[in-house]
């Protein structure tokens, strides 16, 4: 029997999960007490190469910040990945058009929206965070932005995105697929040996979307959010189902009330459930981690994963599904 369908039969609340064993009733003060893990990074799907570059500048000492712009870096030049990045799918009209955040463990946040002809929207994100009062920075001001800040125009429709988006023409049928990557992100946690969180969020958006769509990867508090005293979460899927939730700053808080990362990526997504009678027809998926390194994960159909790279070792695990 599924866990969420044996605390229903059972008849547990949420506000009882911590009487049973293998529940975690964790506050602020005690998560700042746990003995620091070592070094973690985590990511969304099998992005293997990407949370191998973090995890080892972890172990080389860099900072939690630097690890999840690097490391989420790998997939905004990956050719083959069609949703993040150069090579990423374009929307309806031809355009490759980009988004992307950053968080920093003191808080501060940078961000990019419908960013053309920049293969490292992620890198500028952190630019607006340090070089700029604001938060986020949009279109052709945030193009302008990057090439005053020395980043190179680059042609961002590869070959093969052009052709997909060609054959799409022909029918111009818009409906996302569950699990088949026309709609998915890199979303990347990062706890340094120094025991502060940081991380990143990056993507091309939904295939074929309408021109000027942003979904929720941009967006602090929707696909991603931090509290260094806490932990993190990050956000990947149907961003208009994960933005009505706020569900990465939902997750965290649910974590300062004492939930485990596991309870609060649950929650994040029986919300969602509640909020769109259509929630059969897309998929969300929540991974979080908290600041004693440990991790939840939990999406709304099966084959979501994520990788995990600690002591050396780079893993792919599968999540718990509500489905």
């Amino acid at each position: 029997m599924k866990r969420r369908n044996f605390i229903k039969a059972a008849g547990i609340s949420g506000a009882s999960l911590s009487l049973f064993p293998g529940t975690h009733n964790l506050n602020a003060s005690t998560f700042r007490k746990l003995a620091k893990p070592t070094p973690i990074c985590i990511a969304t799907w099998n992005f293997h190469e990407a949370s191998k570059t973090a995890g080892e500048l972890l172990y080389k000492g860099a900072s939690a910040l630097d690890a999840a712009e690097q490391g989420v870096r790998v997939e905004e030049e990956n050719l083959k990945n069609t949703t993040v990045g150069n090579g990423g799918a374009p929307d309806r009209d031809g355009n490759v058009t980009l988004d992307a955040c950053i968080m920093s463990p003191s808080g501060d946040c940078g961000s990019v929206v419908y960013l053309k002809d920049i293969e490292h929207p992620v890198s500028v994100a952190r630019k607006v965070m340090e070089k700029t009062p604001h938060v986020m920075l949009a279109g052709e001001g945030a193009l302008q932005f990057a090439i005053q800040q020395g980043f190179q125009k680059k042609n961002l429709l590869t070959k093969e995105s052009e052709e997909n988006w060609k054959k799409w023409l022909e029918k111009k049928e818009y409906k996302p697929i569950i699990n088949i990557e026309n709609h998915d992100t890199i979303g990347m946690l990062c706890l340094d040996e120094k025991g502060d969180i940081a991380g990143a969020c990056t993507t091309s958006g939904l295939a074929y979307k309408m021109n000027g769509r942003v979904g929720d990867s941009p967006i602090i508090g929707a696909g991603l959010y931090l509290d260094n005293e806490i932990g993190g979460a990050v956000a990947t899927g149907m961003g208009e189902a994960i933005m009505k939730s706020v569900s990465s700053f939902l997750i965290v808080e649910l974590m300062r009330q004492g939930k485990s990362p596991q309870e609060a990526c649950e929650i994040a997504v029986q919300r969602i459930v509640k909020q769109n009678s259509n929630y059969k027809d897309f998929q969300v998926a929540f991974l979080a981690l908290a600041k004693n390194g440990e991790i939840g994960s939990f999406c709304l159909h099966k084959g979501f994963t994520f990788v995990k790279y600690q002591d050396n070792q780079n893993t792919n695990t599968p999540s718990q599904s509500y489905l």
